[in-house]
């Protein structure tokens, strides 16, 4: 008799995870970037960097199991704006991992290269919060502290720090305390 088994990571292994497969620091911190020709191969058909993060266009975006609309709906998101990180394309359809670890499908017209991201999410249960400060500096003034879960737009992010706003909010959080954003990512 075979059994089945089923696994269901938590967001904080997946963060554990990601953070083990990010880039290896290289001398005085620097993260090491892949060859021109690594860089290249990981593209999809669309031309774009894969992995790469996206946020729904829709406040009702269904999720299926497979590429094409004959396949089933696994999941309905509800939230307008919320990141998801594309894994694969295929012709029009994007594969894409939600910030719980759930893959499925979604039709590209659903999606947008807008920049969000999710305030900690791995820590939502444990009630944590996070620091947003008035400058991308660790000693400077708080401006509020955001809950866990929390979405936010994201403005730029540069040397560890990225700049958020989230509700009437706006100000500096540290970059590894967000999902939506690459640790070592630059965006202008």
């Amino acid at each position: 008799m075979m059994k089945k088994h089923s696994l269901r990571f938590s967001a904080a292994s997946l963060f554990a995870a990601a953070m083990l497969a990010a880039p290896l620091p290289g001398p005085l911190g620097t993260a090491i970037s892949p060859s021109p020709a690594a860089a290249a191969a990981d593209r999809g058909k669309s031309g774009l960097p894969l992995p790469r993060f996206v946020s729904l266009k829709a406040s009702r975006v269904n999720m299926r199991v497979g590429p094409g609309r004959e396949y089933s709906v696994d999941w309905m998101f509800t939230k307008r704006g919320l990141p998801l990180e594309i894994l694969q394309e295929y012709d029009n359809w994007r594969k894409v991992r939600d910030s719980d670890g759930a893959e499925g499908w979604i039709v590209q017209t659903l999606l947008t290269g807008k920049r969000t991201a999710l305030i900690s999410p791995w820590l939502k249960e444990e009630g944590g919060m996070v620091e947003l400060h008035a400058k991308p500096e660790a000693n400077s003034p708080v401006v509020a502290k955001m809950e866990a879960g929390v979405l936010a737009e994201v403005e730029a992010c540069e040397n560890g720090w990225c700049q958020i706003q989230a509700k009437d909010w706006t100000g500096y959080a540290k970059q590894v305390s967000l999902w939506g954003v690459y640790p070592d990512e630059k965006i202008d």
